[in-house]
């Protein structure tokens, strides 16, 4: 078995999703329409800061969108995956299925 080049099998890799925060808010989104902020807090364990800030991040990127309204008299953010997201995640996750795929003995 020839030596693995980790940069040719890892190329694949997308930077935004090697935050392990960010990994979490993107698989938790791929699996469900949506999630509000509350959810992706506790389902994740991070404080609302730095949920907002990895929120914000994926947002800029274009990989989630955020939509903001009132729930009776409660403000609720909730957040959901864009084609873009859906994509680069699924290209990320397909990249990381081929260097395990290739170090499989």
């Amino acid at each position: 078995m020839k030596p693995l080049d980790p940069l040719q099998h890892l190329g694949g890799l997308n930077k935004a999703f090697e935050s392990k925060a960010r990994l979490g808010i993107m698989s938790i989104l791929m699996v469900n329409e949506s999630a509000d902020f509350a959810t992706l807090k506790q389902l994740l364990a991070l404080t609302d800061g730095n949920l907002a800030s990895h929120t914000r991040a994926l947002e800029e990127l274009g990989y989630i969108q955020c939509e903001k309204r009132f729930i009776g008299r409660k403000p609720n953010t909730s957040y959901s995956v864009t084609q873009a997201g859906s994509q680069a995640f699924k290209a990320h996750l397909k990249a990381l299925e081929s260097f395990l795929a290739q170090t499989a003995t």
